[in-house]
Order: C-alpha cells, then structure tokens, then sequence
C-alpha cells in the first residue's frame, strides 16, 4: 500500500483589511456600479451613478483618513506582500481620490453640453427621421440603429453612463498601481487601468471621429508599452528569481549574474511607465489623445494617470533600483532633457489649446523626473507635492476649457480665445491665474513645487540638470503667456464662441483647482510634511 505524502494545509496570507480599506471600497463601487447599469431603467442611471460615485469616494476618502491617523509610519506590506501601504503610497491615495472627486463632478455636469459629453454608440446620427415609405434617413442609416442618447427632435439628449464604472475601474487601478510592491500585481494594475481609458477616450459626443482615432492610437501604442513592461518584467524575473521589488534590489547587491538581464529588464520596465507617465520621448500618444478624448476625460487623465504613472515609478526606481542609481541615473537624465526640451519647444508651435496643454504636460513630466532621480527623502516628498499641485491645476484648466464652446463644441483654437477677457472677464482672470500656476510664478503652486523638486535635485548633485529645467521652465512660460496675451490684448471676433454658464459640478471642480493652487503657492509646509511623513517600505 502506497501512503500518500504528508501535503501542509494551505495557509491564507494576513491581510490587513483596513490598510488596503480606500481600494476595496473603490474596486467594490465600481462592480456595483456596472450592476447600476445592467439592472437601472435607463432614465434612472445617471442620478444613481452620478451618488454611487462620490459615495465611493467619499467613503474610501474616510477609510482613508481612519487608517492614515494610527498607521505605523515605517509602513506595512499585505496580501501575500503584493500591495506596500506606507507614506507614499498614503499620500499618492489621497491625491487620487480628490482628483477623481473633481474629475467625476466635470464628467457629471450636463449643464456644459446636453446629455453630457459622452455617448454610447459608434453608430452615425442621422439627422431627420426616414423618409415616409423609406426604412433609412437620408444618411443612408437605418433609424432603428440611430444612437438615441441625443433624443428624439425637441427632446433633450440623455446621458450616458457607461463612463462611471470605467473611471471607477481606472480610479482602482491607479491606487493599486502606486502601491504595487511586485512586478507582476504592477503590471495587473497597470492593466486595469488602463483598458477603461481606452474605451472613454472614444466616447465623446462630439468631434466622433477624432476621439474614435485618439482611442484606437493610445489602446495600440498602450498596448506596445505594456508588452515592454511585460518583457522587462519576464528579464528581471530570469535575473533575480522573484518579482518582488525587495527581492530584485537584493539581487542587484548581492548576485554575481549578467548585468544585462539586470538593465535590459529595468531598461523596459522604465519604458512602460514613462509610456503612461507622458514622458517624451515617449509621449507620441500624448496630443492627440489629449484633443481628441472627452475634456473631463482628458482631465482625468492629465491629472491622475501622471500621478499613477510616477508613484509607480518612485517606487520600482527607489525600492528595486535605489541601490544601483549611478548605473542608470545618466539614462535619466538624457530621458529627463528630452522630455523637457520636447515639451518647451513643440509647446510654442501648438495652435490648439489642449494639444498646448498636452505638451505642457511633456515637460512637466520632465520636471518631475528630477524628483524622481534624486533617491533622498527629499526627492520622493518634492515630487509627491509636485503630483498634487499639477494635478489640481491641470483638472481646473481643462475644466475652464471645456467652457468655451462655439457650435462644434469646444473653441480650442487659440485664435478662439482672442478678447475672451471683454466677454467673460471672471473666466479669463480664473485661466490666466491657472496658466501663472502652470507656469511656476510665485504664489501659486507651480512655484513651490519646482522650487521643492529642483531644490531636491540640487541637493543630491544635479546642478546641470537644474540650469536646464530653469531654461525650459522659461521657454514654456512663453506659451502660457500667449495664451493670456490672446484674452487681454486681442480684438474680440465677430463670430467668437460663447462662454457658457458652468453648473454646479464644473463650478466646484474649477473652484477647487484654484484654490489648491493658491493654497499651495502660499501655505505649502503642512502638505510638504505630509509628503514626507514615512518612506518608501519594500
């Protein structure tokens, strides 16, 4: 008689439900969300997404505030050591839950373009009804296939709300990324989030045509980086036996193995994530995603994928590879130029206000790779403040943005905003103070945060690199200084686009932007202790 072998009972891994609260509470919000849109009567959608929504956030926002105020400040890592909840990870949480608080109220608001700024069908609105004793419309469409989200004639469009469970879905992803604490549950997260931007990139109800091709070019070239992340994860994986981040920094110290598996691996990992981070020059997708995706969208992932992007990058670069910073620091800083320069220069030939912006966004991402570089207490807490200061001032601007409207939907052409000032001088005063935020004057929080990220970068011997930025800062001013100068000194057009009357959710969106960024310009010490309370825990 054979016996059987003695086999150990499978133990379940701790979990510390009440760390990881903020993200079950944001992943559960978006299952039952998409239960909103299977089971809800259409009419009663959007009421009960538009509370779903910031019910989850809200709740996870308090989750998060209940656990932050008796964590232990060297951090903990949970769920089998796949998720790392320590300082940072707190902090980049916050960050995310307020700028998805924001960027929702601006996808909520129907009062900017009726029936919202999405929709749901691919399929071509035809203009008029069929013709009697025809079954197509002049178009050629059959009208039993016509997207009725714009609503029959006289009858105002509904809204569609597929978007809330995909911006939910991204939200999580985003918190999960930045607390990734191995490559594989990293690259997971990076996923999940980023197949729900695909989709609503596609989504806007106007200009079809260009946000379709925007969704098809960021889900191929997306597509590309991940694959890159994934091969670099498969080469770190051969070079130290784990993906755990701990366990590859171990190996980089300690394991006489090739060191090209160990920089090969790391080469594309880092591609992936200055991918989604908008780092040039990986940032091809960046201006054409930027104009073409729904402005809330946009907004959306101007503000909170950058956060994602270089939480998860301070990570893999400070945990995994802080040991071995001299080895690949000098591909940083050419990545860091290039990102800069691409941004400053390509920012002053833009014609069109978002794809501005979207190059703005370019060299931002290049200041931030000097916090990111500086592997010091003081690198890591600068570029956390630099994550919310831009994120809060990006998501006021395309807010404004997405007010100025003429009848093909948004005026983003710069000529469009020629004498803005006369016809709406309250809009014009609240974008130029966003423009000197971006910008880096004093008293807001652009000032403060490229003076804590260059300041870091001084302090662990990247003078050069600082004289550069502190020319591209210069350069890139010059952009947002045109655009003031086309408000306050231009002659208005005859036909010039109408301001619209924002409603109550782009109201508290924009008026939240521009009161972080005059906080953050004035007051910025406690927010800094915040960013630098408790390292990076591995």
């Amino acid at each position: 008689m054979i016996a059987l072998a003695q086999v150990a009972p499978l133990t379940a891994p701790p979990i510390d439900y009440a760390a990881i609260a903020p993200l079950l509470v944001v992943l559960g919000g978006a299952c039952v969300s998409v239960l909103f849109e299977a089971f809800l009567p259409r009419h009663q959608r959007w009421p009960a997404q538009v509370a779903l929504s910031v019910l989850v956030v809200a709740v996870a926002g308090i989750a998060l505030g209940v656990y932050a105020g008796s964590a232990p400040v060297a951090g903990i890592v949970t769920l089998a050591s796949a998720l790392s909840v320590d300082g940072p990870t707190l902090f980049l949480w916050g960050t995310l839950l307020v700028l998805g608080f924001g960027s929702l109220l601006l996808i909520a608001d129907r009062s900017v373009e009726p029936g919202g700024a999405f929709i749901a069908s691919a399929v071509e609105r035809a203009s008029v009804a069929a013709a009697p004793g025809t079954t197509t419309g002049p178009t050629g469409v059959d009208p039993e296939h016509v997207d009725r989200s714009y609503g029959a004639p006289g009858e105002a469009p509904t809204m569609q709300t597929e978007v809330f469970p995909f911006v939910l879905f991204a939200l999580g992803g985003m918190m999960a990324f930045v607390a990734a604490n191995d490559l594989l549950t990293m690259f997971v997260a990076l996923e999940v989030l980023s197949l729900p931007l695909y989709l609503v990139c596609g989504l806007a109800r106007r200009r079809r045509l260009l946000s379709q091709e925007a969704a098809v070019k960021y889900f191929l070239l997306g597509a590309f980086a991940s694959a890159f992340f994934l091969y670099g994860l498969a080469l770190l994986y051969g070079y130290a036996g784990s993906v755990k981040l701990v366990a590859i920094a171990t190996a980089a110290v300690g394991t006489p193995r090739s060191d090209a598996l160990l920089f090969g691996g790391l080469a594309l990992l880092v591609v992936g994530l200055l991918f989604k981070g908008s780092v040039g020059p990986f940032h091809t997708w960046t201006p054409d995603v930027y104009q073409g995706a729904p402005t809330p969208i946009t907004a959306f992932m101007a503000a909170c994928t950058k956060v994602a992007a270089f939480g998860a990058l301070l990570r893999v670069l400070h945990v995994a590879f802080g040991s071995t910073h001299w080895e690949w620091r000098g591909v940083m800083w050419a990545v860091a130029i290039a990102s800069m320069v691409i941004g400053a220069v390509l920012g002053l030939t833009q014609t069109d206000l978002k794809r501005m912006i979207a190059y703005s966004s370019v060299a931002h991402a290049g200041f931030l790779l000097l916090g990111v570089m500086a592997i010091t207490p003081e690198g890591v807490s600068s570029t956390l403040f630099y994550l919310l200061a831009y994120g809060f001032t990006t998501l006021a601007v395309f807010g404004v943005i997405s007010l100025v409207r003429n009848a093909d939907g948004e005026a983003t052409h710069l000529s469009q905003w020629a004498g803005l000032a006369k016809r709406s001088p309250i809009l014009a005063g609240v974008m130029t103070f966003l423009l000197l935020g971006l910008a880096g004057i004093p008293l807001t929080s652009g000032f403060t945060a490229k003076f804590a990220v260059f300041s870091a970068a001084l302090g662990d011997g990247m003078a050069p690199l600082v004289v550069i930025a502190l020319v591209a800062s210069a350069v890139a001013a010059f952009f947002y200084l045109r655009v003031i100068v086309l408000m306050y000194f231009s002659e208005t057009p005859e036909d010039g686009p109408t301001v619209t009357v924002p409603g109550a959710f782009t109201t508290v969106a924009i008026t939240l932007g521009v009161v972080v960024t005059l906080l953050l310009g004035v007051v910025p010490t406690l927010v800094l202790g915040w960013a630098g309370a408790g390292g990076l825990t591995g």
